[in-house]
């Protein structure tokens, strides 16, 4: 038998059929969805009487349109758009019997921490969602990557999905990381070395001794972003760390399906001679806490660093990187640590874990968030916001002058009440800087949960380093 790679693996497990021009029909064994993406594709369920092929394995949750202020079961919180889709989701779920969790459900939060939190994210499964940061469950040794609305009916109709097999790809991060260094800095200097378009066409394998010490919210963090760098999924293969997150959660196997599931697990990982078509390999003790200049995750450096030259790139990248700077409203030699911030942003698919709140209250604890500030953390679930106020961190944010929210996607994206107003600039743990990403004109910094603590307390962007104790 020839060497694969895990996602050969994954892959070969949930082939149901290939067509001669290398069309391929994979068995899903995981459908999320939420309530932005999935109203059209039930809609399509009615007008061809076909009902949800696997509703067991299907679940719902809103999450981009829910404000998170405690009045939020207020339908008067919610714009117009964001109560039809709200309420489509709640009938649906219910018409088509597939498991919900409502905004009222204390478990309800982010589709893509709700997931790995319930036990549906399982090593080796295939997992879709109308939501292009499904990677996220890569983590867990799931090939998990987002679909399109007509994708979304397509496995509500039948479980399985139409694709193109892609290529190999490893991300090899070797040795230690330094204090202060956390997976999000792992996450974007990869982008930052290969670019937005470096894994198009790829699903990578992200592997060394810094991705093995990771605990599996860092591991999270990391295959959330692989969609920023162009790739099809992140995965990262399933340990003793992995298992031991697993066990026990309410849809977790257990008894002899857990003993049968974790001898499949076992054999989940790329075999020594596997074939890769690209590889990158990065020095875990070379990266540094980081920060986005531009309007690109691409777009970024080490804190200790100044806002590059526009003509120092080459291509077109020249004018793109002018045009992120004329947006920001930055100049070229600026050092990055007299960026004044005036809002933080704490929360995300990509940090708005148990562990980010844990790091950014390390950094808060006793201190003050600078006046004027507006800071906000958004825990990505009830149940991370229900532990966080157990631990007494909410405490720590609420003392320090936070805003303590309910949770959901919140500012990551401009979809709910929580926006930049036009020209305000913000240090964000989120995954996208883009043009308007936060809000008409807003300005976006992706840091890490320490890095935003950070920021809040100076007013600027500034190296973490230097407050922790």
């Amino acid at each position: 038998m020839s060497p694969k790679t895990l996602y050969d693996k994954i892959w070969d497990a949930h082939l149901a059929h290939e067509a001669d021009d290398g069309t391929c029909l994979l068995y899903i064994d995981r459908h999320l969805v939420h309530e932005v993406t999935s109203p059209q594709a039930f809609e399509g369920l009615r007008m061809t009487n076909r009902t949800v092929r696997a509703p067991d394995k299907t679940i719902a949750v809103p999450d981009h349109n829910v404000p998170t202020t405690l009045d939020r079961a207020n339908a008067e919180t919610m714009t117009e758009d964001s109560r039809i889709q709200v309420a489509a989701l709640d009938k649906n779920a219910k018409d088509f019997g597939i498991h919900y969790y409502p905004v009222s459900d204390v478990r309800q939060g982010i589709v893509h921490i709700v997931g790995p939190e319930q036990g549906w994210t399982l090593p080796g499964m295939t997992v879709v969602c109308g939501d292009s940061h499904t990677a996220t469950h890569g983590a867990f040794g799931a090939l998990a990557h987002g679909i399109g609305t007509s994708e979304v009916e397509h496995v509500l109709a039948t479980q399985t999905l139409i694709q193109q097999k892609s290529k190999n790809m490893k991300v090899e991060i070797t040795g230690k990381l330094a204090p202060g260094v956390t997976a999000k800095d792992i996450t974007m200097s990869v982008i930052g070395e290969t670019g937005t378009a470096g894994g198009t066409g790829y699903v990578i394998e992200y592997c060394g001794e810094a991705i093995r010490d990771l605990s599996m919210e860092g591991r999270m963090t990391v295959c959330n972003m692989a969609i920023e760098g162009g790739a099809r999924a992140g995965l990262i293969a399933p340990d003793e760390k992995t298992y031991a997150y697993c066990q026990g959660r309410p849809h977790a196997p257990k008894g002899a399906q857990w003993e049968a599931a974790l001898a499949w697990w076992k054999t989940l990982y790329s075999d020594d001679d596997a074939q890769w078509d690209k590889v990158v390999t990065l020095k875990g003790e070379d990266i540094a806490p980081s920060v986005t200049w531009g309007t690109s995750p691409e777009d970024v450096l080490p804190i200790t660093s100044v806002v590059p030259d526009p003509a120092s790139f080459k291509g077109g990248k020249v004018d793109a990187a002018q045009r992120s700077i004329d947006y920001m409203g930055l100049k070229a030699g600026q050092k990055l640590t007299d960026i004044e911030i005036d809002t933080v942003f704490i929360g995300s698919c990509t940090n708005g874990r148990i562990e980010d709140l844990r790091a950014a209250a390390a950094i808060l604890k006793g201190k003050k968030v600078k006046d004027g500030m507006r800071a906000m953390v958004v825990p990505g679930s009830g149940l991370v916001r229900a532990q966080a106020e157990e631990e007494g961190l909410a405490d720590i944010f609420k003392d320090a002058g936070f805003e303590w929210r309910m949770a959901g996607c919140s500012m990551c994206l401009a979809m709910n009440p929580d926006q930049l107003a036009e020209g305000e600039r913000c240090a964000s743990t989120s995954n996208r800087n883009f043009e308007g990403r936060q809000g008409y004109k807003g300005r976006t910094h992706l840091v890490s949960p320490g890095m935003a603590a950070a920021a809040a307390i100076t007013g600027r962007l500034t190296d973490v380093r230097e407050l922790m104790q």
